[in-house]
């Protein structure tokens, strides 16, 4: 290792450049336009302002309902589901459990299209409940206007539930079983050991899916816009963009998101340290799960129906709006055609958006793999303080909402700043790989570090003793053995990087630079079959990022949690 100290010390410095350029100094201007006033003078005043603005207070007060909620149902649904399945062996589970990572196949407010279907005044729920006399067709409910907070919290909740089952089902694979069995003969069963011995095992875990789920949902932009909702943060801050250059308060809630969300971030990463001996314990036997019979059979199944089925519901709806050749005031389509997918090939909007989606996804997973795969090779080969601190600003992009960092992006383009030559306005190429980039390095990051801390030291250092250097060792050992974690968490940093939402929508302005997300968002406010025209283009992505998650998954099994946790 003494060999390679040099290189590491350059690998290092050439790793800090762009996290300090692309992730630091955006957040770092973000912020400093809430506390420096037009004379250049520092005020605190903006931000006590935006806390004093009632219109702002109920945001941030919504924000933090739908953070709060959201999270809490998220937990309930994913640790719920993965205990369920670890523990129980549940009629149906072949069919049911690989439809849990649904909702992380459709972005939220793709959902949120289908499920206006579904809950608007003439939609499928009041037709239905006027078809049971349950409801005076003359008389109906608007139920995304009367509870339009409640369905942000559970459409958001339900695309969150898959990434806290994930982090909880890896954890639960690595306990030990024999602790819950020493514990079960000195009498401690149930509810109790599981107390006792099971969560603080898992807690990590969990803290860290809750953690995502609590600063994913108190940034939600795609699901409140399209519900209609502006009484929220994220939401205001998207609807101030368009005077960024002269209204200070959008800088101010901006500081105020970053803080909230550092702050949840930075309390995970200190609950994760102290718990981390808890969980250097490993399974050194896979357990049997126990097989169910008679009532509680039919009531395992039945939960896991209710859970998979709401997951699903957003998924379907889509599918059927897409579907639909006319769906007002009926419970099912009149009738179908495929005439949506045609013209969403054929939409002058949406070939140049495929083009340009497929063009930022794949310059940002490029950047991707240079990048991530240097940071593991210093986490996992050369581990010391400053690592970590690499590390950890590698995984901050998971705690930092995709909202900021376009924020961040758009102030350091402005005109007079140093990046105006790639102001978004005229071409948001640079950006919208970058952000795309940033947002999903801790994927690829995750995935090699997986595949390097499988890969033993010893052939390197064979090869070493033979004359190789470290260049020549990584290319031919190195690279070959943790080439399939690499191309795992690739493709599905690639997949979602076509369904980023909040850079797409807010640094994306021309039409022919929309990507896919814009292009669907556009045309779901189109009048005529626009809604149709969107959900069968959202259709389109929702299946190729089903096959990229299943490849994702057969890679790296159960430890596909691990690209989820903080």
């Amino acid at each position: 290792m003494t060999a390679r100290r040099p290189g590491t010390r350059v690998l290092t410095a050439l790793v800090a450049v762009p996290m300090l350029l692309f992730l630091v100094w955006p957040l770092a201007e973000a912020v400093r336009g809430a506390f420096v006033d037009a004379n250049g003078h520092l005020t605190g005043a903006y931000v006590l302002a935006a806390f004093r603005n009632p219109v702002y207070l109920t945001g941030l007060r919504n924000a933090l309902i739908v953070a709060l909620f959201s999270a809490l149902v998220a937990d309930l649904v994913g640790i719920g589901l993965a205990l369920l399945l670890d523990r129980a062996e549940v009629p149906g589970r072949r069919w049911l459990a690989p439809l849990i990572p649904l909702p992380l196949l459709l972005p939220p407010f793709v959902g949120a299209m289908g499920i206006r279907q579904l809950l608007g005044q003439a939609g499928a729920v009041n037709t239905l409940l006027e078809h049971l006399g349950l409801l005076s067709g003359a008389h109906p409910i608007d139920w995304l206007r009367q509870g339009r907070l409640a369905a942000v919290v559970v459409l958001t909740a339900l695309h969150l539930a898959p990434i806290v089952f994930f982090n909880v089902q890896s954890a639960l694979a690595g306990v030990n079983v024999e602790l819950e069995e020493a514990a079960a003969a000195l009498g401690c069963h149930g509810v109790r050991r599981f107390w006792k011995i099971t969560l603080p095992l898992i807690l990590p875990s969990v803290f860290g899916g809750t953690s995502i789920a609590l600063i994913w949902g108190f940034t939600e932009l795609g699901v409140p816009l399209v519900c209609d909702f502006t009484q929220l943060t994220s939401v205001q801050i998207f609807s101030g963009l368009k005077d960024i250059g002269r209204n200070p308060f959008v800088y101010a809630l901006v500081t105020v998101v970053l803080v909230v969300s550092v702050t949840l971030y930075v309390g995970s990463r200190a609950v994760l340290g102290r718990a981390a001996p808890a969980v250097v314990s490993k399974a050194s036997r896979r357990r049997q799960p126990h097989k169910l019979r008679g009532v509680r059979a039919a009531l395992a199944c039945a939960a896991l129906v209710a859970a998979v089925g709401a997951a699903a519901l957003p998924n379907l709806a889509v599918v059927l709006l897409a579907l639909s050749r006319d769906w007002y005031g009926t419970v099912l389509p009149s009738g179908f055609t495929l005439d949506h997918f045609r013209a969403a090939v054929a939409h002058e909007m949406v070939i140049p958006s495929i083009g340009n989606s497929l063009r930022y996804g794949c310059l940002s997973v490029a950047a991707d793999l240079a990048l991530g795969t240097a940071i593991a090779w210093i986490v996992v080969r050369a581990p010391s303080s400053v690592a970590r601190v690499i590390d950890a600003a590698a995984m901050l992009p998971l705690a930092v909402p995709g909202l900021v960092m376009a924020f961040g992006y758009l102030a350091i383009s402005r005109e007079g700043r140093p990046f105006a030559f790639w102001n978004p306005v005229r071409d948001p190429t640079a950006f919208l790989v970058i952000a795309y980039a940033m947002r999903r390095l801790p994927l690829v990051v995750r995935s090699a570090a997986a595949g390097l801390a499988q890969v033993s030291t010893t052939l390197e250092e064979a090869a070493a003793s033979l004359g190789a250097g470290p260049v020549r060792t990584f290319r031919r050992i190195t690279l070959p053995l943790v080439a399939p974690h690499l191309f795992a968490g690739a493709v599905f940093a690639f997949a979602l990087s076509l369904l980023e939402v909040s850079d797409s929508l807010i640094l994306a302005q021309r039409q022919d630079t929309y990507p896919i997300t814009k292009a669907v968002y556009e045309l779901f406010q189109l009048l005529g079959d626009g809604r149709q025209v969107a959900a069968a283009l959202g259709l389109w992505a929702m299946l190729f990022l089903l096959f990229s998650f299943l490849f994702a998954r057969s890679v790296l099994g159960r430890r596909i949690g691990n690209l989820f946790r903080l």
